[in-house]
């Protein structure tokens, strides 16, 4: 069978996860978690690039042996390092990876302190009440521990970028069938949920019987669960689980609108058809016997006297009133960004160099692009001091003198320190274009301190951004304690903006946080951390994470012209 990217950056993951909690140097391990970024995001198949003998090692973040470790895995489907590791590290601490709070850094602890290798010894260990005495835990996360061990296992979730490629290869198989008109992915992912359980899959045909032959034929399927005349269930490699229903056309836009959900959406359409003597189920909208609507979703929300709600929005969250009341906002779109105001370099831990990422920006049709590397406390990222500062800002000068449209602006991503100060000092801070701020150690203050040290940091003139503000990775670590209405608040009142980070690791701002944001009148700034030329991609996640946030045009920084952003930067108002 075909190796994707995707089953490469999960071996690469692996090893990273395995590594980690063998305590492995923390340079290695994040080696692997780059080139597995890499393997994610890269446009092309690093299969038929290994097939056409092409080198590799030009790929951001892949040197000679990580190179070799993809070949392998391309060629034998496997890796012997990972084999290996799995052998070295207890099979019962991976899955423990998957709980709220525990990455590998904690896991590790557990097994080094209390010789934990199982869910089962670590629920004895929390009860205990040994967890909270190590270093760094304490009782909300033994609490948090006990309550997810008491949910039982959940189902397995997927990062929306880890979803993304089968969904798109689903909808291209199914559009090669001859018989059918249309197919989109729905649920979750199309209301482009950070997470994903599984593909809810809607394709319009006349023909059912001859669509799932079709679809069971897909390359990438472990096993069919079933196979009916209209309906079909599979679970492809890697463990997610897609499910396909069938439809002909006059149903199409109903059995749509049912299966991208959200179920309190439908819920509430449901009961809106009902005080109107009508029926709404995924066949359409009906009086009596009486089909009055099902082609289109947009019918279907004409017929129950409602403006078209986008996908992004079904979520129960006050958008039928506004679909009803014509006040529905005007969701952002990946075309009205301009820029991006947060990307690294090869000068600290990026992986592209500032003329690769000015090409790659200006290919993208931005006007602009800030360059934003570490500061000096992030030694593991050779974070700038304020000398190789100065140097990286003279050398855009120089760049911009010779770039054709496309500018590059001057900057920084400071760490803020756990006093609130911030990294690097004033003078230099003053002279860059914009100055991003963030907190990348001391997550587990309690909330009080933790909102004190970043308020005192935006109290900064020199600071223009909060990057990453909660400071979560999905499925890794939580948001550190912060109340984040208060930092609204200072930003609002200080002029400065607030960050939705587009990694899909990350997706900080979430979208209640957003919808918060733009109803208290905060700006945003949708950028993407990018670390190489393809993370630049990554904006796609930002923008669907924006409209599930409501956001518009006007509520994002950057999506004005270079001239108006600068006096945004300038705090000199809108």
């Amino acid at each position: 069978m075909a190796v994707h990217n995707a089953d490469i950056a999960e071996v690469l993951y692996e090893v990273a996860d395995l590594l980690e909690i063998e305590g492995e140097n923390p340079f290695r391990v994040r080696a692997y978690r780059e080139a597995a970024r890499t393997a994610e995001n890269h446009p092309r198949s690093l299969a038929e690039m290994v097939e056409e003998g092409e080198d590799l090692t030009r790929l951001p973040g892949i040197g000679e042996d990580l190179a070799g470790k993809i070949r392998e895995i391309v060629e034998t489907g496997t890796l012997r390092q990972a084999e290996e590791l799995r052998k070295q590290v207890p099979p019962g601490l991976r899955p423990l990876l998957g709980m709220p709070g525990l990455g590998p850094r904690r896991v590790r602890e557990l097994h080094r302190r209390l010789g934990i290798t199982s869910a089962k010894e670590l629920e004895e260990a929390a009860r205990e009440g040994r967890v909270r005495r190590l270093p760094g835990f304490g009782e909300k996360t033994e609490r948090n521990i006990l309550e997810a061990l008491a949910r039982g296992e959940a189902p397995q979730r997927f990062k929306l970028a880890s979803a993304e490629p089968a969904a798109r290869a689903l909808e291209e198989h199914l559009e090669g069938c001859e018989a059918v008109r249309e197919a989109t992915v729905a649920g979750s992912f199309r209301r482009r949920k950070e997470t994903v359980g599984d593909l809810d899959v809607v394709a319009c045909s006349e023909d059912g019987r001859r669509v799932i032959e079709h679809f069971v034929a897909f390359g990438d399927i472990e096993r069919v669960v079933s196979k009916g005349r209209t309906r079909s269930s599979v679970v492809l490699r890697g463990g997610l689980e897609a499910d396909l229903r069938v439809v002909p056309e006059e149903s199409f836009g109903t059995a749509l609108l049912y299966f991208t959900g959200a179920q309190p959406h439908h819920v509430a359409l449901r009961d809106m058809a009902l005080q109107r003597k009508l029926k709404l189920n995924e066949y359409g909208l009906f009086r009596g016997e009486d089909r009055l609507a099902g082609r289109t979703e947009a019918e279907v929300y004409e017929a129950l006297g409602l403006r078209y709600i986008e996908p992004e929005l079904r979520e129960h969250r006050g958008e039928i009133e506004a679909a009803r009341k014509g006040t529905l906002p005007k969701l952002i779109t990946g075309e009205d960004i301009r820029g991006d105001l947060h990307s690294h370099t090869t000068a600290t831990d990026g992986r592209s160099s500032l003329q690769e990422m000015a090409r790659a920006a200006r290919e993208r049709g931005y006007e602009y692009l800030a360059v934003t590397d570490h500061s000096r406390r992030l030694r593991v990222a050779r974070g700038l001091d304020e000398r190789r500062l100065r140097e990286q800002m003279e050398e855009i000068d120089r760049l911009n003198e010779e770039l054709e449209g496309i500018t590059l602006l001057k900057g920084a991503e400071v760490d803020i320190l756990e006093d609130g100060s911030l990294d690097l000092p004033d003078r230099v801070l003053e002279e860059l274009d914009v100055v991003i701020c963030s907190v990348h150690h001391k997550f587990r203050l309690p909330e009080k301190e933790q909102t004190r040290r970043v308020l005192r940091a935006l109290e900064n003139p020199n600071v223009n951004i909060l990057a990453h503000p909660t400071g979560r990775l999905i499925g890794r670590r939580e948001p550190y304690e912060l109340d984040i209405e208060r930092v609204m608040e200072a930003a609002l009142e200080r002029g400065c903006i607030l960050e939705l980070n587009s990694n899909p690791e990350r997706l900080d701002l979430n979208d209640a946080h957003c919808k918060l944001a733009k109803e208290m009148g905060v700006r945003i700034a949708i950028s993407t951390d990018a670390h190489s030329t393809s993370d630049l991609a990554n904006i796609r996640f930002g923008v669907g994470q924006a409209r599930r946030g409501w956001l518009e045009r006007e509520d994002v920084i950057n999506t004005r012209p270079l001239g108006e952003l600068r006096r945004l930067l300038r705090r000199e108002g809108a």
